[in-house]
């Protein structure tokens, strides 16, 4: 996608996604044999439901029909939520990931599974899990030190709702 196409597509979308507060994440066009295929992810602090997800395509649909942002070729629109393998690269990620499991690469090459405790605009305070009956561990992490990380599935775990009730 050149980058008048994606800073279009950015100035069009943003708002309608903003309206229904919800945060663009991204943006990808790419192509599915003849057909154009215009990917929109987005999320928000307490994730995004199906409905939701079919109303803001139908929105973002008609406001595509009326401008000639994606061409004149055909093209098929998917508005959804991000993976749970999404890569935590914005400092929301880390908020929105509070209190879940996270694998983190470092700059220096390791490695480190970790529990996300507490997220300040230098880092986070995290919690290594205790090898063998042994206590967790505090470990701070700050963001120039994270080269990547994700959150890591919990089958077991239960939800922090789960827990209030």
């Amino acid at each position: 996608m050149s980058t008048t196409q994606s800073e279009r597509l950015r100035g069009l979308l943003e708002p309608l996604v903003s309206a229904r507060d919800l945060d663009l994440e991204e943006i990808e066009v790419s192509r599915a044999g003849r057909r154009g295929v215009l990917r929109v992810i987005v999320d928000s602090e307490d994730g995004v439901e199906l409905d939701t997800c079919a109303e803001l395509s139908r929105t973002i649909s008609a406001a595509l029909d009326e401008t000639d942002a994606m061409g004149d070729g055909e093209y098929v629109l998917e508005v959804s939520s991000p993976g749970a393998d999404r890569p935590l690269t914005e400092h929301r990620h880390y908020v929105r990931a509070l209190g879940r499991l996270a694998k983190l690469t470092l700059t220096d090459g390791d490695e480190l599974v970790a529990r996300i405790i507490a997220v300040d605009d230098e880092g986070l305070d995290l919690e290594v899990p205790g090898v063998k009956g042994r206590k967790p561990t505090a470990r701070r992490a700050v963001f120039a030190d994270i080269a990547r990380a994700r959150v890591e599935i919990e089958f077991n775990r239960k939800d922090k709702k789960e827990e209030e009730a």
